[in-house]
């Protein structure tokens, strides 16, 4: 009860002291109230050394020592504006995530615009995950222009994974003060199941040949079609390739042919597998299929694709694995 309590009063300082957003979408802008500054260590000593020359010069009477106070003062000034200046009014817009394979790191694009007439200098990045940032990305952008900036973060399970927030600080230009801000962008990224390492060979039907071709209907002949790797070199069509001086491969191609009944089942995997584990299975199973250019149905609880090939093929089988039993 008393973490809870310290919980929410921790959520609630966040979003009121330093202006915390659910997930914004499209465009934002850094605005004046959105760009918070305080002193770095340096600036803190640099403080301390202000105070101390100035008693000095009072006690002592000495006018140059006013006037190295008073114009060291003037630098931390014109510094305080320069920090806050580099960061303020600064857009961000979201840009793109692809997919990925849990375990692999998730790439989020971020672009920066600078609409303004002056540049802006060593302008740091980075998610907060957990109790920290993960590694900073530091970027320039000139005068009315921008930049893109990508950030990564590790991947532990299929699903979407949401953008964590991110901060954007900068020190620039000496040092002294620290002006940051926050932004939680309103992306996510789609998370494959890790493939099944050592995992048996493609569920072949009985019948089948090694190369996804099955004996029957080899002697309906259906016409001719560009060589695919794997394919048998019984089949080519040595004719046709004849004809043709240097020309192009090509292979008979029968009706009947096993190779599209080729089916990734997860019903057909055994019982007493994990989800997990068949899930990773027939992860492995459709890019293998891919790879050896064979078409394959696809069949996950009430999900139900025909016999195809292809990267939209792949692409909508993965995401049927990614999503499978969970919330999208």
């Amino acid at each position: 009860m008393t973490r809870t309590l310290s919980t929410m009063l921790h959520q609630w300082t966040d979003k009121w002291l330093f202006k915390l957003r659910d997930a914004e979408q499209g465009e934002v802008m850094l605005n004046q109230r959105r760009v918070f500054i305080v002193p770095t260590r340096a600036g803190l000593t640099y403080g301390v050394m202000l105070i101390v020359l100035f008693l000095c010069s009072v006690n002592y009477d000495l006018s140059l020592g006013f006037a190295l106070t008073f114009l060291l003062a003037g630098c931390a000034i014109i510094d305080m504006h320069l920090t806050f200046r580099n960061l303020a009014h600064l857009y961000l817009r979201p840009g793109r995530a692809a997919a990925v394979f849990a375990g692999e790191d998730a790439q989020f694009e971020l672009h920066l615009g600078n609409r303004r007439k002056h540049d802006r200098y060593a302008i740091w990045l980075a998610f907060i995950v957990g109790d920290g940032a993960a590694i900073e990305q530091v970027t320039d952008i000139a005068a009315d222009s921008s930049t893109s900036v990508t950030l990564s973060t590790p991947t532990h399970e299929r699903g979407w994974l949401t953008a964590p927030r991110i901060r954007l600080q900068t020190r620039f230009p000496l040092g002294l003060l620290r002006a940051w801000s926050y932004w939680q962008p309103a992306m996510r990224v789609l998370v494959y199941p890790h493939p099944e390492e050592n995992a048996p060979p493609l569920p072949l039907i009985e019948g089948e040949n090694a190369d996804g071709r099955g004996h029957a209907g080899h002697d309906d002949f259906a016409g001719i079609r560009a060589y695919q790797a794997g394919d048998s070199i019984r089949h080519l069509a040595w004719r046709q390739i004849a004809r043709t001086d240097h020309g192009p491969l090509v292979t008979k191609q029968f009706e009947g042919g096993a190779s599209s009944e080729l089916a990734i089942d997860y019903a057909k995997l055994p019982s007493v597998m994990d989800v997990e584990l068949k899930l990773a299975r027939m992860t492995r199973w459709v890019l293998a299929a891919e790879a050896r250019g064979l078409p394959y149905a696809f069949r996950l609880g009430s999900t139900h694709f025909p016999p195809d090939a292809g990267p939209a093929h792949q692409a909508a089988c993965l995401q049927a694995l990614a999503l499978y039993e969970r919330a999208a």
